[in-house]
């Protein structure tokens, strides 16, 4: 029995789930750069790449063809694999037929990105989905295309990428580009009630927030040693949940939207955070033994400027009580945030701190059309760029990995970790990621036992491995 897969399957997928349910003024550095065509209301076609057509970005292209405020279409694709790039065009097509006209603009390698993205021109959207270490060399050339952009979170796994992600919102912001992040969480409505219920006090002052992602192992997070095919670059690719440089690990990849939507409940984020974690079951279940870097549990105690504290629990164990949730405590009641899974509604309140259908105060309801908080935030942004208004996630999105990432530092090292601590850390952990081609060591290379560093709590203190 695959332990692993039975689990993935009793959970819901971003597919299941959609089918069930300041501006800073960068002038002096960019003065004379055109500002891209603005498409009219309504009018005029807009174009779409995908580059990283795994089941994210498939899933994303579909909510972006499923748009209703103008004319649309995918006319260009780009990944490392040529299976995964037939594949997703394939179901993408079947779902969205004839807003698919891709024809031969299929583009594999590292350089695909360039060139999916020359296919369009200023004013269409990108749409980034590849593991998070290439995020901002994708952003990149989409600043320098004119392009507006849709980039699937995290969107960053230490320092230094974080550092240059945040100065990259700015540029965007200055060529008046719009950017949205896939923290879909903000994009729930009853999401969006709640946290201005809960800003106008209607559980009082916000003193604890409480998210737990407990269940069996998923993704790509457990592997065991490379087999040598293909190469130990695109196999860490394919298992970017096992690498802390292309993914941040299990905890920045699953852990991040509760990590986010309850930050934004507290409407702040937190200065520092310590933890404990571990690796406790390092076999599959046919006797192999693991060789990612994850931990097994996670347990983040973050602590606000004000001392209000927010607990994230994460475990990736068979057989264990499996909670997926979050809650936010008040001095005067408290709420259900995510009722289940990463944003599951409904969400409500309770006068005091027990959840008693007496002492409800408020349920959220169901906005016909508006359920689905995948198909929201394609909306939101598809509205923005036709009608020119305002619209950049990437800081907010930035400041939300980071904050994940936190948490997970403190874990793997045993730490206090500051949020400016992490901030301005030096270490890169995909240096060279730009240059990478198929024929590229990969950033992190096996010991002869075919093992990868580790985290080693208390015994490697500034670095994570």
């Amino acid at each position: 029995m695959n332990i692993m897969n039975e689990s993935s399957n009793s959970l819901s997928t971003r597919r299941e789930f959609i089918k069930t349910t300041g501006r800073i003024a960068a002038a002096s550095a960019l003065a004379g750069v055109a500002i891209p065509h603005v498409h009219a209301a309504g009018s005029d076609m807009i174009q779409v790449a995908l580059v990283g057509c795994g089941g994210r970005g498939s899933g994303a292209a579909d909510n972006a063809l499923s748009t209703k405020s103008g004319p649309i279409k995918l006319v260009a694709m780009a990944d490392v694999f040529e299976s995964k790039l037939n594949s997703s065009f394939e179901g993408i097509q079947k779902e969205c037929g004839d807003r698919v006209d891709v024809q031969d603009r299929k583009f594999i390698g590292f350089d695909g990105y360039k060139k999916a993205m020359d296919a369009l021109k200023p004013g269409d959207v990108v749409i980034l989905t590849t593991p998070l270490a290439f995020r901002w060399v994708h952003f990149t050339y989409a600043i320098q295309k004119g392009l507006n952009v849709f980039m699937e979170k995290p969107l960053t796994a230490d320092g230094p990428t974080s550092r240059k992600m945040l100065k990259l919102a700015e540029e965007a912001t200055a060529k008046n580009l719009k950017v949205g992040v896939g923290l879909m969480s903000r994009h729930s409505r009853a999401f969006q009630e709640l946290q201005q219920r809960i800003q106008d006090g209607e559980i009082g002052d916000v003193i604890l927030l409480r998210g737990y992602r407990m269940h069996g192992p998923v993704g790509s997070a457990f592997s065991t040693k490379w087999p040598g095919q293909p190469s130990e670059l695109l196999w860490q690719i394919k298992n970017f949940h096992s690498f802390l440089w292309a993914s941040g690990g299990c905890f920045s990849d699953f852990y991040i939207h509760h990590v986010d939507h309850l930050c934004w409940m507290k409407n702040a984020w937190p200065v520092k955070a310590q933890a404990v974690g571990g690796r406790h079951y390092r076999q599959s279940p046919d006797g192999s033994t693991y060789v990612d870097q994850n931990f097994d549990s996670y347990s983040v105690e973050y602590t606000f400027a004000d001392g209000a504290k927010m607990y994230m629990d994460g475990r990736c164990i068979n057989g264990c009580n499996d909670i997926y949730s979050s809650y936010a405590h008040g001095s005067k009641g408290m709420a259900i945030v995510a009722k289940h899974s990463d944003c599951g509604f409904p969400s409500s309140t309770f006068k005091g701190q027990n959840q008693q259908k007496s002492n409800m105060l408020w349920m959220s309801k169901a906005i016909p059309g508006q359920q689905d908080p995948y198909l929201n935030e394609w909306n939101d942004l598809m509205d923005a760029i036709r009608n020119n208004k305002p619209y950049n996630e990437v800081k907010r999105g930035v400041e939300a990995s980071m904050v994940t990432s936190m948490g997970r530092k403190a874990a793997h090292t045993g730490q206090e970790i500051t949020f400016e601590d992490f901030l301005n850390s030096e270490h890169e952990y995909a240096p060279g990621v730009d240059k990478l081609t198929m024929d590229s060591p990969a950033p992190l290379v096996a010991a002869a036992d075919g093992k990868y560093p580790i985290p080693m709590p208390g015994i490697v203190r500034d670095k994570e491995y």
